[in-house]
């Protein structure tokens, strides 16, 4: 099945929005929840499945749909359909602040492998599927390396990535990243998960047991804030349920609560 065509505008800079363009007829999937607004015309169904399969029975879709929740996402996908007469436009976006990435399938080969939370929206006709780490034993405990998803098509698929973004192209050599860093890569990139060297280094060094490694010959898209690594400071500093501060923000916190008359 070939990917319906849709035009598109990326606005903002830090926090973006991704507004698609819909002639009449046309159909963009996204993750549930990812909609930010649609202009009248505009029907939404929730769905098994991506759609790329028209003719697959119920089984078939249930069983691409579980493939799904093993990456922690959700049973169903949104259809996003024009059913005016005239062109209207549904907006996306991203849960947390970065960058939107607009890739062009049909130039990078038909086929890229995200992070397992990096997909945003795509057009319809574009397959979503898994893809796991090869050395299975280092994966369950590579934590954001070890699932993978595969985006495949020949029109417009757009991801997210948290922080600001570098596109590396890899001639050869080998890149060695944190496995929350990495986005999305090529199937030229060989990609695998190690274990760092060293016990002080891997228990001390603060950048966790593992690290992605790639080497090949491809295209590499990093983000330098993994939203984890957010989410896991803001725990550690947050105040704990008795009311007593701590982290950096203890000082700061206390101040602001005696103003407050707290």
């Amino acid at each position: 099945m070939r990917c319906e065509e849709i035009d598109y505008e990326i606005i903002g800079e830090t926090m973006q929005m991704l507004e698609v363009e819909l002639d009449p007829g046309e159909t963009v999937i996204a993750e549930a929840g990812s909609m930010n607004y649609m202009e009248d015309g505009i029907n939404y169904e929730s769905k098994m499945g991506d759609g790329s399969k028209p003719d697959d029975g119920f089984l078939g879709k249930l069983f691409d749909a579980g493939k799904r929740m093993i990456t922690g996402e959700s049973l169903f996908m949104t259809h996003f359909s024009n059913s005016a007469e005239n062109k209207r436009r549904v907006a996306f976006a991203s849960p947390y602040p970065g960058k939107i990435i607009a890739l062009d399938m049909d130039k990078i080969g038909g086929e890229i492998i995200c992070q397992k939370d990096a997909f945003l929206c795509a057009a319809l006709g574009t397959r979503l599927d898994i893809a796991f780490n090869k050395k299975l034993g280092a994966g369950f405990f590579g934590g954001e390396g070890f699932i993978l998803q595969k985006i495949q098509g020949d029109g417009m698929a757009f991801m997210h990535a948290s922080g600001t973004l570098i596109e590396r192209e890899l001639t050869g050599e080998t890149l060695r990243l944190d496995t929350g860093c990495l986005v999305a890569f090529t199937p030229g990139v060989d990609y695998n998960i190690e274990m760092v060297k060293g016990l002080k280094s891997m228990f001390f060094g603060g950048e966790g047991m593992f690290l992605a490694t790639l080497s090949g010959h491809g295209k590499v898209w990093i983000q330098s804030l993994p939203f984890s690594r957010l989410a896991d400071r803001i725990i550690a500093h947050a105040p704990s349920s008795g009311g007593s501060d701590k982290g950096e923000g203890s000082i700061l916190g206390g101040v602001g609560r005696l103003l407050d008359g707290k």
